[in-house]
């Protein structure tokens, strides 16, 4: 493959695969070197063939796990052998790279008996993601069971007889509900989610019955009523095609990462402000989690406003504040009337300021951390407008808050506000595109840096 040919492929087809990644330049390389290989400090070292004397490098905020080496080894065997037809038809090479990358997948995640069934109920999917059923999108879940093989029996039904057809769009709903096929497409049976053990797994919330269903002989496939399509095994969620691009998930890496440079994180605190984040970005909501140092909290506490706060620890603090604040700014006058409205009881300050939004929030979380709550609660505590603001331990500081953003902030209010807090701990801005990006204060420059993006 040629090298600006290659460049074009890198930058259309494994960028978007790996969320957050760019290229950052390339190194020199020779023939001993591997076509994929590990870089320094989160980067990839990559090129078409051993033969290359170069190699690119790619770079991303979260590292990269070995299982995306040989996922890349298989996308750049499939995309030179595309290379090597020499077709003129672009259309036609686009629609073969597209399927490359899909093959690659499913081999990364089965045997090859396997993958060659889920590649054929890939395009099935996609096809149904175009279509709708009276008038509404439709939504499908398979399961692929590779410990099972009925291709002996006397009467087997295989996918590609039945999965066109109206009446399977009403078979299965993705989240309670499966239809099972065996290793060679061969259908199996159905499968309700209801009774599914109880085991960790790493899923949006909605589809987390069938990650825990699907262990290491089960692969799940399921497409959303939004058009996503997406794949599970050893209980976690593993890829997803939305907007019409794959992504790769490494929660675990991702959870670790919460921590960076942070002294006091833990561990459930780090998983549930994850777990919300995924949960937000499937309901395309769209969101901010902020998630502060314990040694800035009181900085952070300047962006907030006191009706916002819903935990009377922190409004002591903020009362403080702005006391302080009116007697360096205001006259006699006004400090007065500052210090008459906040020298009160904190539910009198609630009552007195009319913040129902506070109030009934403190009615609904109890006094509970952020790790306590439900998925389902803190799914849509964070789907309100503003940001879900907590600190180290987990206590809720404000939900929803409108923080009072820096001067030249860029962006749409989600991501000033997660720009302008991430400098006192870990902000994270979903989009409502279910894009996922977490920045983090660089304490060498006191810049914001992306800590990192997942799609």
């Amino acid at each position: 493959m040629e090298k600006n040919e290659f460049y074009k492929v890198v930058e259309k087809l494994i960028l978007p695969l790996f969320t957050g990644s760019y290229i950052d330049g390339e190194e020199e390389s020779y023939s001993r070197d591997s076509e994929v290989a590990f870089g320094k400090k989160n980067s990839l070292l990559i090129k078409p063939a051993k033969t290359d004397e170069y190699r690119l490098i790619l770079k991303r905020g979260q590292p990269f796990q070995t299982f995306e080496i040989n996922l890349l080894k298989s996308v750049l065997s499939e995309l030179n052998k595309i290379s090597q037809l020499e077709l003129e038809d672009e259309s036609y090479v686009s629609v073969l790279q597209d399927n490359a990358i899909e093959k690659s997948i499913c081999a990364s995640v089965s045997d090859e008996e396997t993958a060659n069934s889920m590649f054929g109920i890939l395009g099935y999917l996609e096809k149904w993601a175009a279509r709708t059923y009276e008038g509404g999108k439709v939504e499908i879940g398979i399961i692929i069971n590779q410990s099972i093989d009925l291709s002996e029996q006397e009467e087997v039904l295989h996918y590609s007889q039945i999965l066109d057809k109206e009446f399977f769009a009403l078979l299965s709903d993705g989240c309670d509900s499966c239809v099972e096929f065996d290793r060679k497409g061969n259908l199996v049976g159905y499968t309700q989610m209801s009774n599914i053990r109880k085991s960790q797994s790493i899923a949006p919330y909605e589809y987390e019955k069938v990650a825990r269903y699907c262990n290491e002989k089960r692969v799940g496939i399921v497409l959303t009523e939004n058009g996503d399509v997406l794949i599970f095994k050893n209980r976690n969620l593993l890829f997803a095609k939305r907007s019409g691009g794959w992504n790769i998930y490494s929660h675990e890496e991702v959870i670790q990462l919460l921590s960076y440079r942070g002294n006091y994180s833990l561990k459930d605190i780090r998983r549930s402000i994850y777990y919300t984040a995924l949960d937000t970005s499937f309901a395309y909501s769209g969101g901010c989690i902020v998630y502060l140092n314990k040694d800035k909290i009181e900085q952070a506490l300047t962006h907030i406003n006191a009706h916002d706060i819903i935990d009377e620890k922190y409004f002591e603090i903020k009362k403080r504040q702005e006391i302080e604040n009116a007697g360096k700014l205001y006259n006699l006058q006004t400090l007065s009337s500052v210090e008459a409205m906040y020298n009160v009881p904190y539910t009198t300050f609630l009552e007195q300021q009319k913040c129902v939004k506070s109030s009934s929030l403190r009615k609904i979380i109890l006094g509970k951390q952020f790790q306590q709550l439900s998925r389902k609660l803190r799914l849509e505590l964070v789907s309100m407008d503003g940001a879900t603001v907590i600190d180290s331990d987990g206590t809720i500081i404000a939900v929803g808050a409108i923080l009072k953003i820096e001067a030249g902030s860029e962006g749409g209010g989600r991501l000033a506000a997660a720009t302008t807090l991430s400098k006192y701990g870990i902000s994270i801005k979903i989009s409502q595109d279910g894009i996922m990006k977490a920045f983090y204060p660089d304490r060498k420059n006191g810049k914001v840096k992306t800590l990192f993006t997942v799609g």
